[in-house]
Formats: C-alpha cells, sequence, structure tokens
C-alpha cells in the first residue's frame, strides 16, 4: 500500500494547526504512529526501543493482550455515561486496598487536575490558604502548580516565580517555595508561616530521589504544625512499588494523587485521602460553605476503569517489580560503565524504575544542583541515542516490563555510539 504522508509532511500540517507544531508535550519533529510492545514506529516506519512509555502510563508497553482484552470486552458495553459505573468501583476498591493512605478515592481525567484538586482540598479541610511546594516540582498546569516549576531566574526563597503568563499575582502571594531536600527550610517556613494548608511533594522529585530520613521529617513537621502532606504520585504509584512510594519509602501522607499507571493507558487519574478528608466532597455531610465541588465528564470512565484494573492484576502478579527493577539496573549499569570507561563525569540520579544521567560529578539534590555541566552534551548523547532507534525524553529514561533482551542489546549498542559520539570519537 502506497503511503500517504510521510514525517515531514505531517510536521508541516502540524504547524499550521497546532500552536508550536504540537501538543505541547514533546519534541513535535517526530510523529509516532504506532506502538506495540516495548517498540514504537513514526511515520516514516522507523522503529524505536521505547523508553518515553506515553511518558510513565505504558508499564506493560503497549497494547498489552490481557489489557486489550479487557477494553474490547468493555466496549460494546458503553464508552463513558457521567454516571457510576461497576468497573470504576472496583477500581476505587483496588486503589484504597493498594495506597496506604487512601480510605476513599475521587476520579479525575488527568494528573494535574488530581494535584489541583488535591490543593484546594487541603485548603478546604485546614481553612488555610497557603500551599508550600518545592522549586522543580511538578503538579500540573494549575496556576499553583506552575509556581517555580522551571524558574529561568533565582530568586531568594520562599519568593514564587510564575512559569507562565496569565497568572495573577495573587496566586504567587499564596504559594511558599522551598528547596526540596531542605528540612531546615521547611522548618523555617512553616515556624513563620501559621496559614500553610499543605505540604506537596513529589517523593521522587522529577528523578531527585528524596535524601534518606527526608520524607520521614517533612511527616514529622506536619504533625507539628498541624499542616496537611500531600504525595504527588502521579509517576510513582504503581511504579516504585504496588503500593507506591508510600510503600517503597514506609512514610504515608494525608492526601495522595494517582495517575498514569492507574488508567492503564487511558485518560485517569485520582486523588485519596482518609474519608474524614475526603467528606469535603459530599455536601450532605459537610454542608454548602465547606463542600469542594468536583466534577468532570469523564471522571471515572469505564474503558480506562478496565483498563487500570487490568494493568492493576498484572503488576500484583509474582516477581513484577523484581524484573521491572532489574532492567533499571541493567539499563543504569550498561551507561555508566561506558561513561566511566570513557573518563566522562557523570551521575546516575533517580530509581532503578525511573531515572536519567547528568553530566556532572557534583551531587544532585535539588533543583538548582541536577544540571549538566554541559547541556549540549546532553542534547547529543540523546539525539545520538534517537539515531540509533532509542525513544526517550532528554531528562526521564522510563524501563518498562515489555522490555526485551533484544530491547536491552540494541540500547547498549545504541548507549556504546552516544558514548563515542561526546567523546568525540
Amino acid at each position: 500500500m502506497q503511503k500517504l504522508h510521510t514525517q515531514d509532511e505531517w510536521i508541516e500540517r502540524a504547524r499550521k494547526v497546532l500552536p508550536a507544531g504540537g501538543f505541547g508535550n514533546f519534541d513535535p519533529g517526530i510523529m509516532i504512529a504506532r506502538g506495540e510492545g516495548s517498540r514504537v514506529w513514526d511515520e516514516d516506519g522507523n522503529e524505536y526501543v521505547d523508553y518515553l512509555i506515553g511518558s510513565g502510563p505504558m508499564l506493560l508497553g503497549h497494547g498489552h493482550p490481557e489489557v486489550m482484552e479487557a477494553v474490547l470486552e468493555q466496549l460494546p458495553l458503553g464508552m463513558t455515561f457521567f454516571a457510576n459505573n461497576s468497573k470504576g468501583v472496583e477500581l476505587a476498591e483496588a486503589i484504597v486496598e493498594a495506597v496506604p493512605c487512601c480510605a476513599q478515592v475521587r476520579f479525575v481525567a488527568s494528573g494535574g487536575e488530581a494535584d489541583m484538586y488535591a490543593m484546594r482540598l487541603a485548603r478546604a479541610y485546614t481553612g488555610r490558604d497557603k500551599i508550600l511546594k518545592f522549586e522543580g516540582g511538578y503538579h500540573g498546569m494549575s496556576a499553583e502548580a506552575q509556581m517555580s516549576l522551571a524558574p529561568e531566574q533565582r530568586v531568594n526563597f520562599p519568593q514564587a516565580v510564575p512559569d507562565s503568563a496569565g497568572i495573577p499575582q495573587g496566586i504567587a502571594d499564596q504559594m511558599l517555595i522551598a528547596p526540596f531536600n531542605d528540612l531546615a527550610a521547611v522548618e523555617t517556613l512553616l515556624g513563620e508561616h501559621d496559614d500553610v494548608a499543605a505540604i506537596i511533594v513529589e517523593p521522587l522529585q522529577r528523578i531527585i530521589p528524596a535524601e534518606p530520613g527526608y520524607l520521614q521529617g517533612l511527616r514529622t513537621l506536619c504533625d507539628r504544625h498541624h499542616v496537611l502532606l500531600i504525595f504527588d504520585e502521579i509517576v510513582t504509584g504503581f511504579r516504585l512499588a504496588y503500593g507506591g512510594a508510600q510503600e517503597r519509602y514506609g512514610v504515608v501522607p494525608d492526601i495522595c494523587t494517582l495517575g498514569k499507571i492507574i488508567g492503564g493507558g487511558f485518560p485517569l487519574a485520582a486523588l485519596g485521602a482518609s474519608a474524614d478528608i475526603m467528606r469535603h466532597f459530599d455536601k450532605a455531610t459537610v454542608g454548602a460553605e465547606k463542600w469542594l465541588m468536583q466534577l468532570g465528564t469523564l471522571s471515572g470512565n469505564p474503558v480506562a476503569a478496565v483498563a487500570g484494573l487490568k494493568t492493576m492484576e498484572v503488576l500484583r502478579r509474582g516477581g513484577a517489580y523484581d524484573r521491572l527493577r532489574a532492567t533499571g539496573r541493567r539499563l543504569q549499569a550498561m551507561q555508566s560503565d561506558a561513561l566511566n570507561a570513557a573518563g566522562i563525569p557523570h551521575r546516575l540520579c533517580g530509581d532503578e524504575t525511573l531515572f536519567d544521567l547528568y553530566f556532572t560529578e557534583a551531587p544532585c539534590t535539588d533543583y538548582r544542583s541536577a544540571k549538566h555541566d554541559d547541556p549540549a552534551r546532553n542534547a547529543l548523547y540523546n539525539s545520538t541515542l534517537r539515531r540509533n532507534g532509542i525513544f526517550k525524553s532528554p531528562g526521564k529514561l522510563y524501563p518498562s516490563l515489555a522490555i526485551t533482551e533484544e530491547d536491552l542489546a540494541q540500547t547498549e549498542a545504541a548507549v556504546a555510539s552516544a558514548v563515542r559520539a561526546i567523546s568525540g570519537g
């Protein structure tokens, strides 16, 4: 069959109808046509080992047969209802059983939406207005979340810097910004501000790990100052462990947000907490003044729910996380070994289930320290990987359970080429 459009033609078409030629998510210079298992293909038929995996949801790989079967069984029964459905209830039950802080959950359609409601819920519950977040922490696209996500200018803490136009100054005034992994800074801020509703944190901030004792320290400070602790587990939920970062690190927040994996590749996210906190979603219980209105056309969508349920079932099977971590360790080792052999300074940063490297000798502990000494070197490294059939973000690598020995061998060869490229070889 004759191909009707090349990738370049699709890119040109996109530029005419999409701002900056893309959806705002990823490099608009590549157009993905399909995915299967551990691989994706672009519109020109070029094949890649996929370490982007849709920015995290496809932990089982693309088109997992059991997930596909569950979705195909649901489709003729209905795609969405804007009403309760049994599959959504089953998914809520599975989340509550798995995630320590969740006695009840509310469904939304995206992780950013879940984070927005989590902060609003904390304000409703505490009657306080301010939110403390960490510089470089990503919590979606709400006005609060777009404070000091990736500030180009350094300002003194706790000043919030908006990363987007169109955000009123009043939002910045309600946000406190602290450096990640600095408990003393958090303690000082909580001592100076008695109107903080919550601290929101990624337990693994992008790919920067919390230092030993840091998350427990946040838990202790929140208890001392009667502040809620929100774990943004959109990425870490069901990835670091079946029970997420809460299980992995042994620290239980007051509220958590979940996304990506719980939808099995479909748009679905959730927030959860104790029944006492979640009662603010029930107008009959708390009254009109304390009620938090929340609704969404696709919240609890049954197709997404069955995909998430099946994904979670597969993850509960013995050895899934051991295999995922073993794959991650091999991917880490092949890069570190090749770079060490070439004498190229670097730091592996993250968890075995989600990581990348920085070309630096300095410790990477927060937004300001986690950077490349030479960003051009990182750009060349990643572009060489892409040319050799490796599809990943320039700042993250997601292992998946679909990765095969063949994939690992191809990745190792691509790494060798990338290391030669940045060595001048």
